[in-house]
């Protein structure tokens, strides 16, 4: 098993992941992202986001870290960790804990500020890891977001 940087020819199988990671959470319509997008998002004029690949000799891409840099007002550069996925078969065999590494190693080296993910309230193998390894679980921010319809359909109060 070897963690990588992504590339653009790996962009099919992670796509694969994404909806597998969708599935998982139990909202699989919701993936509207395509590979077109994530070929210009990733590796177009204006990259937005990097990401880790695990890969085995026999399966290809087994996991991702997808993350991209943010900022923030209080801190500056921070570093958003958007999904780590290891599929199904792979789980509990160390490559999420690999793949999480990898970003923080990034985090570390591009000199960030803050290192931030979101895991949801019922994933328990996900929160016991980020408390093993004594990440803040922050119960006192509210996240909120704007569909792209809601967002076309916004106008200003």
């Amino acid at each position: 098993m070897n963690i990588r940087r992504g590339t653009i020819d790996d962009l099919p199988q992670v796509h694969g992941l994404i909806q597998e990671l969708a599935d998982y959470e139990r909202a699989p319509q919701e993936v509207t992202n395509t590979l077109e997008d994530m070929q210009r998002d990733g590796f177009g004029e204006n990259p937005i986001f990097k990401f880790f690949v695990a890969e085995t000799a026999a399966d290809g891409i087994v996991g991702i870290a997808l993350y991209y840099t943010a900022y923030s007002t209080w801190k500056g550069k921070m570093l958003f960790l958007e999904d780590l996925v290891v599929t199904e078969w792979y789980r509990r065999t160390g490559i999420g804990r690999k793949l999480f590494n990898a970003v923080a190693e990034e985090a570390k080296l591009s000199g960030a500020k803050r290192f931030k993910w979101q895991v949801l309230e019922w994933n328990e193998p996900a929160i016991a890891f980020y408390k093993k390894i004594g990440a803040n679980l922050d119960g006192e921010w509210i996240n909120c977001n704007m569909t792209e319809e809601q967002i076309l359909n916004y106008t200003a109060v």
